[in-house]
């Protein structure tokens, strides 16, 4: 404990996250700590933290083996509790020789489905598989544990038969058992890799298993594996859109097994959430989705080597739960719900966006001189005008 009285207290950091709902903590020498509100970084109000401050909270929320690692090898991962009103995922680290801290909330309460975005129905549909792969994907941030967790809590109040098994680096939410049996597992305190994990997962009864990040080749192959012999598998990955998801898979194998994992892809794979989140007016966050639901011809798309074809699927395939994540965006921004320049930054398609929303403009000005007001309004991508036809 430094000899001086310290400045910021992490008890009180804590509170101010929950009491705002703030995603993000930044704590580093020479700035006051920092906290990510809707979106943007705010500082808390005091003096910059000097070292012995950041070394003060590291040490209240961090062990000795995590202060030692961090010392040693330059930084540690590993989530905690707040008491109840909440849990964090800590990355804790050295930068230009101090300590640093970055600390994400993790909410207790686990968000129902139609607040995420998703349509229930189409997620009962796929929770009720009794084999295959879900993978849920999007950057750093975008809600991919928070989606995951909500599904694997509907499996486990709702599946009596359910022997869930989780493997995460941390653990994030925790899963009591309800009418299905939880098992987590934290990858480097309760077994020391993912795929060392998966494969000891396959001898204990699963029914449903959750790998919290693909991020090496055998991992996948393990994790295809599971699905293919008779397992609900849940993943996740950092790609954004359902082809880059399918097309990040394949070519993490070498090339001559690529064949081989397309085919397998093409009929394990269940579906794909990928998400991202955007600003939502007046306030607040909007999830964006980018849903593909495996059909016989995006099973025969992935087989043949052709997902740049997928969006033209998932357009045409709304009445099996599919959307782009473009057009999701864009009836937002219709609603009044995103703005032009998220809209914009967001698409997977900029130049498409682009003339997308020009004939938008076009359509609403003419409506409007129609009805004999301001065209400018129109124009200006008012909030509140009459959404476009669904796409497609």
């Amino acid at each position: 404990m430094p000899e001086k009285e310290p400045v910021y207290r992490m008890p009180d950091l804590l509170n101010l996250m929950v009491d705002s709902g703030a995603a993000d903590l930044h704590v580093r020498v020479g700035i006051p700590p920092c906290y990510r509100d809707g979106g943007t970084l705010k500082r808390v109000e005091g003096p910059p933290c000097e070292q012995e401050d950041v070394e003060y909270l590291v040490k209240a929320i961090a062990n000795d083996d995590e202060v030692q690692n961090i010392r040693t090898q330059g930084g540690a991962d590993f989530g905690f509790a707040f008491g109840t009103k909440a849990r964090f995922r800590v990355s804790a680290f050295k930068e230009r020789g101090n300590m640093a801290l970055v600390l994400r909330q993790i909410p207790n309460e686990l968000l129902p489905l139609d607040v995420i975005g998703l349509d229930p129905g189409l997620v009962d549909r796929l929770l009720s598989t009794p084999r295959g792969m879900i993978l849920v994907t999007g950057p750093t941030g975008s809600g991919k544990s928070t989606t995951l967790a909500s599904m694997i809590n509907i499996i486990n109040e709702t599946q009596d038969h359910a022997h869930i098994i989780t493997i995460e680096d941390p653990i994030e939410f925790y899963h009591p058992h309800k009418v299905g049996i939880t098992t987590q597992r934290e990858v480097h305190k309760d077994v020391p890799s993912f795929a060392e994990a998966l494969r000891r997962a396959l001898r204990q009864d699963p029914e449903v298993i959750l790998v919290g990040e693909l991020r090496d080749l055998e991992t996948i192959e393990m994790a295809v594996s599971a699905a293919e012999t008779g397992h609900l598998v849940f993943g996740t990955l950092h790609t954004t859109g359902a082809a880059k998801t399918v097309d990040r898979i394949v070519n993490a194998f070498p090339m001559q097994q690529q064949e081989t994992i397309r085919i397998q892809l093409s009929t394990v794979l269940q579906a794909v959430i990928s998400q991202i989140l955007v600003k939502r007016i007046p306030k607040g966050r909007c999830a964006i989705h980018d849903i593909m639901v495996n059909t016989p011809s995006i099973a025969a798309l992935i087989r043949d080597n052709k997902t740049f074809r997928i969006p033209s699927d998932q357009q045409t395939g709304q009445k099996y739960g599919m959307v782009t994540m473009d057009d999701m965006l864009f009836n937002k921004y219709a609603e009044g719900l995103v703005s032009r320049e998220d809209c914009q930054d967001k698409s997977q398609d900029y130049n498409g966006m682009l003339l997308r929303l020009k004939e938008y403009d076009e359509e609403q000005a003419a409506l409007q001189a129609e009805m004999g007001a301001d065209p400018n309004a129109a124009a200006a991508g008012a909030p509140g005008a009459p959404p476009p036809p669904p796409p497609g």
